[in-house]
């Protein structure tokens, strides 16, 4: 009887962290009270805001070059992870590509930003945005860069629309797959409300695409890249950063030299060269 007892008093705490972990996801998934503070940004920085079908304001920030650049006007259009300040985001990618425009936007829940976050809501807002830079900047082409759970959003925006490549940094197959990584004993696939099935997205995709990891990464594990690889069809960069993790990826020359070589590897890829 006493192990009976021990049994069902495990199976009702099991089924109660279920239910925690399934009414916290969203907050879980998308930490809004873990965002940093905005950083300073070069003085030429410019605001940007638009509006979504449901009324909510997205905002973000354009960085113009910082030096002229000798061929066509390329933006680079960035999404975060989901802890990330979108202007240290904007911060990073100019500090990386100071002759190249770069636009962020705040997440929806993001403050500025309005709305409640989901998954849903920033695949749905992520054309917005492209729509937003192409039609105020008026670029030759739009290279997208996503970081962690940014990956999701990017590419799925080159489902979507005509992007001259992508540049996906820590990704992942599925948001589910992930998930499941990190609660092996949950099940995941029935509770999960918030989807990215980012390699159902690239599956048939001809945009090229450049991949970035960090070889010792314990959020986005490795194996979470490897299966979403075989469904990149143009997969025209690959590079693992070696002794590095999710989160110390960024200070790294490796990752420095590597964003540099996957920008140039899309160019003369979507150059036809």
């Amino acid at each position: 009887m006493w192990l009976f007892k021990l049994v069902l008093v495990l199976a009702l705490v099991l089924v109660a962290i279920v239910v925690l972990l399934s009414f916290l996801q969203t907050r879980m998934l998308f930490p809004t009270y873990l965002v940093g503070p905005a950083p300073d940004l070069p003085t030429s920085a410019v605001g940007l805001e638009v509006e979504t079908p449901t009324g909510e304001y997205l905002h973000g920030v354009h960085i113009p070059p910082a030096r002229p650049h000798s061929g066509e006007r390329i933006v680079l259009l960035g999404f975060g992870g989901n802890a990330w300040n979108a202007d240290c985001m904007a911060e990073l990618l100019h500090g990386l590509f100071p002759d190249r425009d770069v636009v962020t936007f705040h997440y929806r829940g993001y403050r500025p930003s309005t709305g409640q976050p989901s998954a849903t809501a920033l695949l749905a807002d992520a054309p917005l945005l492209y729509d937003l830079v192409v039609d105020r900047l008026g670029p030759a082409r739009v290279v997208a860069v996503g970081y962690s759970l940014g990956t999701g959003v990017a590419a799925d925006l080159a489902a979507r629309r005509s992007l001259a490549g992508v540049i996906l940094v820590s990704p992942f197959d599925s948001l589910t797959a992930l998930a499941g990584e990190h609660f092996p004993w949950a099940p995941v696939r029935l509770l999960l409300r918030h989807h990215m099935p980012v390699a159902d997205a690239v599956r048939s995709l001809t945009t090229p695409f450049a991949i970035i990891v960090a070889a010792d990464d314990r959020i986005v594990p490795p194996r979470r890249t490897e299966a979403l690889r075989p469904a990149v069809a143009n997969l025209v960069f690959d590079r693992t950063i070696a002794n590095t993790g999710h989160n110390d990826l960024y200070q790294t020359q490796g990752f420095e030299a590597a964003m540099a070589d996957a920008l140039a590897r899309i160019v003369s890829s979507s150059n036809g060269a």
